[in-house]
């Protein structure tokens, strides 16, 4: 029959298809012609290839607005506004899309992108215009210059330009290599390949024209490649057979040639054999597809061409109840005629059947930068999509594909995405050719989550070829879109087209521009590099003065003994004198200093890439440092930004516990178990020891009760996770035939009760894998396929085929209600085998328990709640099961307002979930399960060790609230002792987030103001451990407004720590600008995928984690890590000690170089200031060079105050650095005054021993010029500097001291060597002469001693009277009491118990810890719930504003809060640690167990009733807390939502299950 195009229902009418979507890939036969369609361009159509489709239709208004405009396309203007982007399909550009002399307006960019700095033609220009920022190298620059000018005095400019030129070139090489790394990995990005159509016209590119600069460029690369493959030709082939770790360090991305793999399916393997047809060029035939011919028809079609419009029949009938989800029956009897829905609408095609396709096109492989917007693509499976792209049409008859968006937000679970209705039959590249449409567009932005745009062309008929065309439009969203960066998964190709490219694709609007960083010292550096050009002014002005006022006197001795002046005049000798005073004082601002650092901070970059500790074995990675100029700055980090998924967690999910019918099952010993007792003092090593041996020995004996019960072949023993042997014994029926069938139901619920797809891995017998958009749905699946519960696999009428322990059976799909965060549950409506329709649900536990049938399973409900609140405690993430029997009346009628509701274009989301909530009410219990999202190793224990070295961490995730809040937990950031503030905001009300945020401000006596700002700024104390904060995105947005971001800043300061939660790239670069800027403190960003890119780069310190997959965040860091646990010891060991070392490094050159010049400057006094040398000038080349390089050097290199070991053990020495105390004003200005006192004293010294004139020596022979004087100040100088050095370097060893025993001795042996040549001209035989008088023995040890006794005696006394704490602990160790760290492996050691860390803390004397205030709890509204929990509803001191506090709408809870009123302790500790088991005394009501015993109650359960020991001793502080899911509260909540109802109201209810349900 002929259906209206224009009618306003959907065109399905079964909506499991599109609820499969997001995990269900068809196998059997249909998938197999699929294929071979596509790889063999086989000329048969697939059936049913418009039908069960969903995504969003034509809209009546864009037609009209179509119709009114009445042209080919629409111009910019009136499409897309000023600033969105029109582009063109096989449709001429209109004059309105053209300037006026003819060229295109739009101009878009290249997908070529670069995240490098540089280039080879700019490497040059750039890198210097970086480093001439730095305005000490200006000032050289300078000096350098001046000293070209022979009447300045200088007498070898040359020279004196090697330091410079020296600096310069170490740095650009450092920076060149740096850099490199990045633009080889752009390289191979930008030259992966992609299948794009080529031999076409794209009017939105074809008239651009390359500008001369560009091929120069371009030229300029393909020369530098082709001298740098002929280079390394045969480094490349000796790579070729086996990298070593040094060369994965530099993040070599997989080859290009990778990115073309296909994955290889196990559908069969003959077809596994065959690849697309190819030639040598990569080309793929243009017709791998056919389309139908007009009026084709094949047999078993149900669709064919009427009028030129597609039309769908449906089917009516059903064979059998398989076929069930076909059908559609409306009983008109019930509704009116002119209500009667219509079920078919016609979408119309982008294609125009009237066009002849020139067949010149074809899908070629190319590049990603040669991608242009307006671009036909064809992506195969496992390919990363390389721009923005619109999906026309997939490999599935549904029109879906399915994505992988780890490098957008971390996940790696599967995404649904939906092609255009109407470009479904564009599959081939004839068919690209005859489309013609426009793609109106709106402009480029940021939001990953969001997208609008519309699709307009004109529909022909084609049986009237020549009426006129009818406009037509399709919106486009975010839905239809694939982002660059993605993965396809699951699908064997798409087509599209190509909408924003490179710089404008979302995922790089989010990176940001690669930053140039400088560490802080550096910039602070600046400042005291300006005193020093303010005191050397002012000794320059002072000799001009003084040199142009003794010239102008006249009748002085230089009338008679000086030849006239280079000036001529007093003015013009003292402006000469001026600047011949800046080359021989130059040396006050230290040059040596900035060749030092490059080499200090290279030495360092090079000793943690070398640290085997931060190695990670799995990867082959060691930690990487990518900038090596920042690494002082690891040492002052206060602030650290975490991603949450795959960089603190693995994000994988392990089953670990369920409650079945009111029994506990699983053994488990978890970090947050474990950190909760290491809180209580409690030993985990022994606890943990225990507890791990009795799992294993569990384990054992339940892999021996799966065998015996039924041989199960899927089950692989490595991979088991649930542990629980009275589980396997119950299910063999020890407990009784009712207990039997709980457990059969439970676990037939999980098998059933999901999305997951099957994946099968060719085998004897063949391994079972599951992929599911959430990996928790994945390990529920997993786990019952572990117990004799296996999915096998998808019918072709979409079935689910179970092997019941070892029986196959099949359950017919009737829905599938997804999950979404609003619903935080799933459901799945079953056609049983035995005919019966069950619904099955698992959810949130607050969920579903107000779903469940009131007056029901009251001593189950109390049971299971009790459980799910343990489980929620030892960080587990928990989920309620509950079924349903419905009638087939009742399903039925429910079935009609779900088609639809699922058919509706408006509101479609809403309309869905009003249908499903009416069907999950009156459930039953199940039973509840407890899943671990395992951490990565080491995680706990590092962010303990972190907060006690002071360091504050925030989580900023893409993640749901709740899973973010799960983790706190599970890593210890959040305890049972804390107060959750949730900040959530609806309707994006500003006045309203502001009001919430100063609601919050006032618990702590706060206002917000800029007084309280500034006392924050100067507060570096960790928060008292009572409060934590957790926001989501939208919430975020509102308060980083400037009117609130002040008040949020200084609300988040108070707390604990804080979780944002559903952030963007962007709004997690916002987050740590706010707190870098607005606190002024230093912070540190680490995440591992492109959506940390942006907080990396703005963080002062971005760290990659090098995943498994991808290496995005890695690219654009500062340091990149296998691990999260490595932090620690890159942080608390490498950034203290480089911190501490650059510290005393820098003060140390600023100190010696005041000494020498000061030294000199003294001279001038007596010399008129005329510039003339103190002492020969080899001492001046060679003092910076030489005397005194080496041990400022080595100390900046090697030198510790303690060891790695001591540095973890004590995290609090680390705090010193986030207060920046060793480098401040104050210690610059008291070196500098060391050395002028210093500088006197050599200088002073040898002038009053020459003064009296006896300076003859003993033969006769006169000591008394100014070559032989300087002997008696420089050598005493040089070994003042270096005896100064050693008493500020707090380890010596046999080499510091033999460094500086050297370069103290190698003064002296050049004035021996050197005066031995006539070379020194008037140095000849001055050492002999000096060093044979005794004047100059005393006056040297003289000129030492009083140098450096006042810094002698400054530090004893504060050593003594006024220790720091690694002074203190340095003592410790001499009377060791850290003597037990020798032994011990750094990755094992753990810092003090967190009541010690915690007392060091000023914060908790200032803030009360015996009670908490008032208030402090933000009561969390119910929609904040979480699905996968350690649930956070409100407790019973809290009121639900979505619900009544009672269960029957009462205010009263009788619940104690005590876990003892159903849980003994199965155990007795004795006062010797061990325990002896005890019978436990539960009573169970006989709703449970009707009659007989539970022998399953009488077996020991040592993790439930560890757990529980554990747990009675921190109840009450979990009742106090707002958001830990209690019994209580499940309690208040049964029941809730569900209405009583009679006993006619359609299928019958069961009080209990039974042994019937599974059948």
């Amino acid at each position: 029959m002929a259906i209206s195009p224009y009618a306003e229902a959907g065109e399905r009418t079964n909506p499991v298809k599109r609820i499969r979507w997001a995990t269900q890939r068809v196998t059997g036969k249909k998938g197999v012609q699929k294929r071979k369609s596509i790889f063999n361009r086989n000329a048969a159509r697939r059936s049913g290839d418009e039908k069960k489709r969903e995504s969003n239709g034509t809209e009546p208004d864009f037609v009209k607005q179509a119709q009114q405009e009445g042209q080919e396309g629409p111009s910019p203007e009136t499409a897309s506004g000023p600033a969105g982007r029109t582009i063109y399909f096989n449709v001429p550009l209109p004059d309105s899309a053209r300037d006026e002399e003819g060229r295109p307006l739009q101009h878009f960019k290249r997908n070529k992108i670069r995240t490098a700095k540089y280039t080879p033609i700019s490497f040059l220009p750039k890198n210097l215009w970086f480093q001439f920022h730095n305005i000490a190298n200006v000032y050289f620059l300078f000096t350098i210059i001046l000293c070209f000018f022979s009447i300045f005095g200088s007498s070898n400019p040359g020279l004196n330009a090697v330091p410079l030129i020296v600096i310069v070139i170490v740095t650009a090489v450092k920076d060149g290599i740096e850099d490199w790394r990045r633009t080889v990995l752009d390289n191979q990005l930008n030259n992966a390949p992609v299948h794009r159509l080529v031999d076409w016209n794209n009017v939105n590119t074809a008239e651009e024209k390359i500008n001369p600069w560009r091929k120069f460029k371009k030229a300029t690369t393909r020369l530098m490649v082709a001298i740098w493959r002929a280079m390394n030709s045969r480094k490349e082939k000796k790579q070729a057979k086996g990298k070593k770790s040094a060369d994965r360090a530099l993040d070599d991305a997989p080859d290009a040639d990778d990115y073309d793999a296909r994955r290889m399916s196990a559908l069969t393997a003959r077809l596994d054999e065959e690849e697309p047809a190819e030639n040598a060029d990569g080309d793929v035939e243009m017709t791998p597809v056919p389309s139908p011919t007009p009026g084709q028809q094949r047999s078993g079609d149900k669709e064919f061409i009427s009028n030129g419009e597609l039309v769908e029949e449906l089917g009516n009938t059903a064979a059998h109840p398989g076929d069930e989800m076909q059908r559609l029956e409306v009983p008109l009897k019930d509704i009116k005629p002119g209500e009667a829905p219509k079920f078919k609408r016609f979408y119309g095609s982008l294609i125009d059947p009237t066009k002849e396709a020139p067949e010149q096109g074809r899908f070629k492989r190319d590049t990603w930068k040669n991608v242009q917007v307006g671009d036909f693509v064809r992506l195969y499976n496992e390919e990363e999509i390389p721009a923005d792209i619109i999906v026309l049409s997939t490999s599935d008859a549904d029109g879906a594909c399915y994505v992988e968006t780890k490098n957008l937000d971390g996940e790696t679970n599967l995404k649904v995405r939906n092609a255009l209705h109407t470009g479904v039959k564009v599959k081939r590249a004839r068919d690209c050719e005859r489309t013609a449409f426009t793609l109106e567009s709106e402009p480029p932005h940021a939001n990953l989550y969001a997208y609008s745009g519309v699709v307009r062309w004109q529909q022909r008929d084609l049986k009237n070829p020549d009426a006129p065309p009818r406009a037509m439009a399709e919106p486009v969203s975010i839905n239809n879109m694939l982002l660059r960066g993605c993965t396809l998964r699951n699908t064997e190709w798409i087509v599209g087209i190509v909408a924003f490219t490179g710089e404008e694709s979302k995922i790089m609007l989010n990176s940001g521009i690669t930053p140039s960083k400088r560490a802080r010292i550096s910039k602070e550096l600046n400042w005291d590099v300006i005193y020093n050009f303010c005191i050397l002014f002012i000794m320059c002005l002072v000799a001009a003065v003084v040199e142009g006022t003794t010239w102008g006197k006249g009748n002085e001795s230089l009338d008679f003994f000086e030849f006239g002046s280079y000036g001529g005049s007093p003015g013009l000798n003292g402006f000469i004198t001026f600047w011949a005073a800046i080359i021989l004082f130059q040396n006050l601002v230290p040059i040596s200093l900035y060749i030092s650092l490059e080499i200090i901070r290279t030495a360092q970059a090079f000793f943690i890439y070398s640290d085997t500790y931060m190695y990670y074995e799995k990867l082959d990675y060691p930690c990487t440092p990518k900038s090596w100029n920042i690494s002082d700055d690891l040492g002052q980090i206060e602030y650290i930004f975490s991603d949450k998924t795959g960089t603190l967690t693995q994000n994988v999910m392990e089953f670990k516990k369920c409650t079945i019918n009111g029994l506990p099952y699983g053994e488990a010993y978890t970090e947050a178990l474990a950190g909760m007792q290491k809180r209580q003092g409690i030993d985990t090593e022994v606890e943990g020891k225990r507890a791990r041996e009795q799992i294993a020995i569990d384990r054992v004996a339940m892999i021996e009760g799966i065998r015996k019960m039924h041989d199960n072949p899927y089950l692989r023993d490595e991979e088991l996770t649930f542990v629980a042997p009275n589980f396997i014994a119950d299910l063999s029926g020890e407990s009784g035939a009712a207990q039997k069938a709980a457990c059969e139901q439970f676990m037939l619920a999980l098998a059933l009760c999901h999305t997951v797809i099957t994946e099968r891995t060719p085998g004897d017998p063949p391994k079972i894998e599951f992929k599911a958009q959430s990996p928790d749905e994945a390990a529920l699946v997993a786990t019952a396929r572990d117990v004799g519960f296996t999915v096998m696999g998808r019918s072709s009428d979409g079935g689910i085929i179970i092997d019941y322990l070892g029986e196959e059976r099949e359950y017919t799909v009737l829905n599938t209600l997804e999950f979404n965060s609003a619903r935080k549950r799933m459901s799945a409506v079953m056609r049983m085998p035995d005919g019966k329709i069950m619904l099955f649900c698992k959810g949130a536990d607050s969920v579903i328990y107000s779903r469940l049938r009131k007056g029901e399973q009251a001593e189950l409900r109390k049971q299971t709640a009790e459980h799910l609140e343990m489980f929620a405690r030892e960080g587990l993430r928990t989920l309620c099961i509950a079924q349903r029997e419905l009638g087939e009346d009742e399903y039925r009628i429910w079935n009609i307002e779900h088609d639809l509701a699922a058919a509706a274009v408006q509101n479609r989301e809403e309309k869905l979930d009003e249908v499903s909530d009416a069907i999950e009410r009156d459930l039953t219990l199940i039973g509840g399960t407890a899943i671990e999202d395992r951490l990565q190793d080491g995680v706990p224990d590092a962010i303990q060790l972190l907060a006690q070295a002071g360091i504050k961490l925030w989580v900023l995730t893409g993640d749901k609230v709740e899973t973010a809040i799960n983790i706190g937990f599970s890593c210890n950031l959040l305890d049972n002792d804390m107060d959750l503030i949730v900040l959530k905001v609806d309707d994006e009300d500003l006045g309203e987030a502001e009001r919430e945020v100063e609601k919050q401000l006032a618990l702590f006596g706060k206002s917000g103001s800029d007084e309280e700002l500034k006392a924050a700024k100067k507060n570096h104390e960790p928060p008292a451990p009572t409060h934590a904060l957790v926001i989501d995105g939208d919430t975020l947005k509102l308060v980083l407004d400037d009117r609130l971001r002040q008040k949020f800043l200084l609300l988040c300061k108070e707390c604990k720590a804080v979780l944002c939660c559903r952030v963007s790239p962007a709004q997690k670069a916002a987050v740590v600008q706010m707190v870098k800027t607005g606190l002024d403190v230093m912070t540190l960003s680490i995440g591992d995928g492109a959506n940390d890119v942006a907080m990396i780069q703005e963080a002062d310190v971005g760290v990659g984690i090098a995943g498994e997959e991808g290496r995005q965040a890695v690219m654009s860091s500062d340091y990149a890590i296998g691990q999260f646990r490595f932090l620690t010891r890159l942080m608390l060991v490498h950034g203290r000690w480089s911190y501490r070392r650059m510290s005393e490094t820098i003060a140390y050159f600023f100190y010696k170089n005041i000494v020498w010049t000061f030294a000199l400057y003294w001279y001038q006094i007596y010399t008129n200031m005329d510039c003339s040398y103190a002492f020969d000038y080899t001492y001046i080349l060679l003092y910076n060079l030489a005397f005194t390089s080496l041990p400022v050097i080595f100390m900046g290199i090697l030198d510790q105050d303690v060891d790695d070991k001591v540095s973890l053990a004590v995290p609090q020495l680390y705090r010193r650095g986030i207060e920046r105390l060793e480098w401040t004003q104050t210690k610059f200005w008291t070196y500098m005054v060391d050395g002028l006192y210093q500088s006197v004293i050599c200088f002073y010294f040898t002038y009053l021993v020459f003064a009296p004139a006896t300076f003859n020596t003993e033969d006769g022979h006169t000591i008394s010029d100014y070559k032989r004087m300087g002997v008696f100040i420089a050598n005493p100088a040089v070994t003042v500097v270096n005896v100064y050095l050693l008493l500020n370097t707090y380890r010596w060893d046999w080499f510091m001291v033999l460094i500086t025993s050297i370069s103290t001795l190698l003064v002296w042996f050049w004035t021996g060597v050197y005066t031995a040549f006539t070379a020194g001209f008037t140095f000849y035989e001055a050492a002999p002469q000096v060093y044979g008088s005794l004047s100059f023995w005393c006056t040297a040890l003289l000129t030492v001693i009083l140098c450096l006794a006042p810094r002698f005696a400054a530090k004893s006394f504060q050593k003594i009277y006024y220790p720091h704490d690694v002074d203190i602990v340095r003592e410790q160790i001499r009377q060791g009491k850290f003597d037990y760290l020798k032994d011990a492996h750094p990755d094992q050691i753990i810092g003090p118990a967190p009541e010690k860390a915690d007392s060091m803390s000023s914060s908790d004397v200032s803030k009360p810890s015996d009670s908490k205030k008032p208030g402090h709890g933000q009561a969390m509204s119910d929609d904040m719930r979480p699905i996968y929990p350690p649930s956070v509803a409100q407790t019973a001191t809290t009121h639900n504003a979505h619900s009544q506090n009672g269960s029957d709408g009462t205010d009263y809870t009788g619940h104690r809060s005590s876990l003892d009123r159903q849980f003994p302790s199965a155990y007795n500790y004795n006062n010797d640690g061990g325990h002896s088991a005890v019978t436990p005394t539960i009573t169970i009501g006989d709703e449970l167990e009707p009659a007989g015993t539970r022998p399953s109650m009488d077996r020991p359960r040592p993790s439930f009733d560890r757990l529980r020991s554990s747990m009675d001793r921190t109840r009450p502080s979990f009742e106090a807390s707002h958001d830990f899911t209690s019994a209580a509260y499940l309690s208040r909540v049964e029941s809730s939502q569900s209405q009583s109802r009679g006993e006619g109201s359609g299928a019958s209810r069961r009080h209990e299950i039974s042994a019937d349900d599974v059948r």
